[in-house]
């Protein structure tokens, strides 16, 4: 591959990588190694691989066809584009207040300003104007230099942690998983919920491929464009171990727990990188840290309005017009709007207005689980559309990941029954 080619190429990927390295990484995946030290790893790792081929198919559509995932759920017909469109409008609010409320945390974290409220509204309020004035150039821009930081960050403390070991000493890092119990259960949902991320978010790095042909005037060979998904996804890979081993090494058997409050989490997270790196880091990871998941948040804008957009082309338009409004941005803004304030709604009565001092944690827990119900239908048709006798042969996925696609949908599908059998038995 060219240097040249491979600069237009790059781009979708690594988004990809940041919008997912968020929540679910930050978060959950710190989460599994405080809560289970390393006995949750292998589960971390087979999640990434069995999900793998249903965003991996969002890049190899929109290079075939030079369009969408959208565009070929419509293809399949208007009830399949209808359902993801609501469970889209169903989840899109959930999702964003989640991120919204976890950045603000990582924000206040790092300037002290103690209003959360004020500091989320800033946030959404700068996310919707960097998106609207700059779209997916100032999106592509930001999220490189983020990620790559955030990236060189979080594998020297794990260097660190290694070198040092477990801050609780004798303790053992693979004790037992209950399946039983239906609480290990539920967080188990929620942290493949989001593991890399949400299967239904898959339509998002076709939605960037596409602009990101339009934007360099390139079309990518089928193999360029899986060199830049496939960098993204391995990011995500690399960096999800590195959380759960973070999470393992120093916090699981010391009696700290993660915070159900997301400004004391983030300070948590950030203290796990400079008890290992060094005190004099400390506003380096912090500014990181704030960074990417700043980056996340508008990721998360800028996807699902781009869904929307799309969408509401397609199903509230005639066939001409829908083709007409490509590169009009009056969906695409609305939705921003739309997104922002309901987001905030909800962070606001669940989390600042809500007694619950759990809200925070409650609402990640919430949405990444729904994320992972939902799952297994998305799976099955991004599956139908690359592999349908329509889609052009070169470009349809091989032996081996058409078995690694039932094997995922096998997976989602198992725990999804599984999770609604513990719940009617309950």
């Amino acid at each position: 591959m060219r240097y040249r080619n491979l600069l237009k190429v790059l781009g979708p990927g690594i988004i990809f990588a940041s919008m997912a390295i968020g929540v679910s990484h930050l978060v959950q995946s710190t989460r599994a190694g405080a809560l289970f030290g390393f006995s949750l790893l292998l589960l971390v790792l087979a999640t990434n691989i069995l999900k793998y081929p249903f965003f991996e198919y969002a890049s190899r559509y929109a290079n075939a066809t030079g369009e969408s995932l959208i565009d070929g759920y419509a293809r399949l017909g208007r009830p399949v584009l209808w359902a993801y469109f609501l469970m889209t409008v169903v989840t899109m609010f959930g999702v964003m207040a989640a991120v919204g409320v976890v950045t603000a945390g990582f924000f206040d974290n790092l300037l002290g300003v103690g209003n959360l409220v004020l500091v989320t509204v800033v946030l959404f309020v700068l996310g919707v104007s960097v998106l609207i004035l700059g779209q997916y150039k100032t999106l592509d821009s930001l999220i490189k230099v983020v990620s790559v930081v955030l990236l060189i960050s979080t594998v020297i403390a794990f260097l660190f942690a290694l070198y040092h070991g477990p801050q609780a000493r004798g303790v053992d890092l693979f004790p037992p998983v209950h399946w039983q119990d239906q609480k290990t259960v539920l967080f188990l949902l929620a942290l493949m919920g989001w593991m890399p991320t949400a299967v239904d978010l898959s339509t998002w790095t076709s939605l960037w491929a596409v602009e990101r042909m339009k934007e360099t005037d390139y079309h990518p060979s089928l193999r360029e464009s899986l060199f830049d998904f496939n960098l993204g996804y391995g990011m995500t890979i690399v960096l999800a171990l590195c959380f759960v081993v973070l999470g393992a090494y120093l916090m699981y058997g010391t009696g700290v727990k993660p915070a159900a409050s997301s400004p004391v989490f983030a300070n948590q997270v950030v203290q796990m990188y400079t008890h290992t790196i060094g005190q004099w880091s400390y506003w380096i990871v912090a500014a990181s840290a704030f960074s990417i998941m700043f980056g996340t948040s508008i990721s998360v804008m800028d996807g699902y309005s781009r869904v929307l957009e799309r969408a509401s082309e397609l199903l509230f338009l005639s066939p001409e017009k829908a083709k007409a409004a490509l590169g009009d941005n009056k969906f695409y803004n609305a939705s921003l709007v739309i997104l922002a304030v309901g987001a905030f709604a909800l962070i606001y009565f669940m989390v600042f207005r809500s007694t619950d001092p759990k809200g925070f944690k409650r609402l990640v827990d919430w949405v990444t689980t729904i994320s992972f119900l939902i799952a297994p239908f998305v799976a099955v048709i991004n599956y139908i559309l690359v592999t349908r006798s329509a889609f052009p042969e070169s470009h349809r996925p091989g032996l081996w990941l058409r078995i690694l696609s039932w094997l995922g949908m096998l997976f989602l599908t198992g725990f999804s029954l599984y999770f609604i059998w513990l719940k009617l038995r309950a």
